[in-house]
């Protein structure tokens, strides 16, 4: 045996572990959960109903409520928070700024905190009695306390609210780290030709984002369709469905009510259809277009 073929070997060697992990760990458990979808049955008593279960996702009123109500947070909180993140990381790349270190790291900080502490922090903050009420009538910028949390359009902005506080820092250093790698004298020679800041923002700025620009907003695109956490501990999917999210809905399905693992299954490959289309549409119009 050459050195070469050892060397293949050696290498594959390794390589083999963490494909064995992957395949044990991820591929066999999608491939599953697809065969899943296709059987309907209470607990683990299940048959094969073919595409029965992709049926009832057209007549079921809750998944149509759990979709509509992902859909508001994905066109509103991710626009949102991409923008937000673009901006706070121009604003804190200014190099007169003071204090860049302790900014970037105060607005990074609630990425790394716990979904569920922060959850139950912002439920506290915005109950009937909490801070943020207690702010806004003694400011009387409100006449009696806000219903943030049983209120359906509240619960909502709400829940935008908390994931756009968690995320926007964690966005925020993809756009700082490409900003650092922008030649500083584009900008300068900008200036000179009377370019203002808004005009460098969206002439300058963007357009050298824009891989980052496509990047975050599919990562955002499928968390936000993920949506779990924020949803059972702030409002517990309440008042009545207005907040729950296809996640929270496939939970429900599992666990909350009888269970019913094949539906829960066709509810989740729903989310992954979702998924694709989203990516093709933002490949499509976010990506580098090259003529043939």
């Amino acid at each position: 045996m050459n050195i070469r073929s050892r060397t293949n070997i050696i290498s594959w060697s390794f390589v083999s572990i963490a494909i064995v992990m992957i395949s044990i760990f991820y591929f066999y458990p999608m491939i599953d959960a697809l065969i899943l979808s296709f059987k309907a049955g209470l607990g683990n008593n299940l048959n094969f109903v073919g595409f029965d279960n992709y049926k009832r996702l057209f007549t079921d009123s809750t998944f149509r409520v759990a979709l509509a109500n992902t859909s508001i947070y994905l066109i509103v909180q991710v626009p949102l928070m991409i923008a937000l993140s673009m901006i706070i990381s121009v604003l804190l790349n200014d190099r007169n700024l003071k204090f860049k270190g302790f900014f970037r790291t105060a607005i990074f900080l609630p990425a790394v905190t716990s979904l569920v502490a922060y959850s139950v922090v912002f439920k506290a903050l915005f109950s009937p009695d909490g801070l943020i009420n207690t702010l806004l009538v003694k400011l009387h910028l409100v006449n009696a306390p806000i219903q943030w949390l049983t209120d359906p359009f509240w619960a909502k902005v709400t829940i935008i609210l908390a994931i756009t506080w968690r995320w926007t820092g964690y966005n925020m250093i993809f756009y700082l780290s490409a900003l650092q790698n922008i030649d500083h004298s584009i900008y300068e020679a900008a200036r000179i030709d009377g370019a203002s800041a808004v005009k460098q923002f969206t002439k300058i700025t963007i357009p050298l984002l824009k891989p980052i620009i496509l990047f975050t907003s599919i990562t955002s695109t499928i968390g936000t369709l993920q949506l779990f956490d924020e949803v059972v501990n702030i409002t517990k999917g309440g008042p009545g469905n207005a907040t729950t999210t296809l996640s929270h809905y496939i939970y429900n399905l599992s666990f909350k009510y009888t269970p019913d693992f094949g539906y829960a299954a066709t509810v989740s490959y729903a989310i992954v259809i979702l998924i694709v289309i989203f990516s093709i549409i933002q490949f499509r119009v976010g990506g580098d277009r090259k003529d043939g």
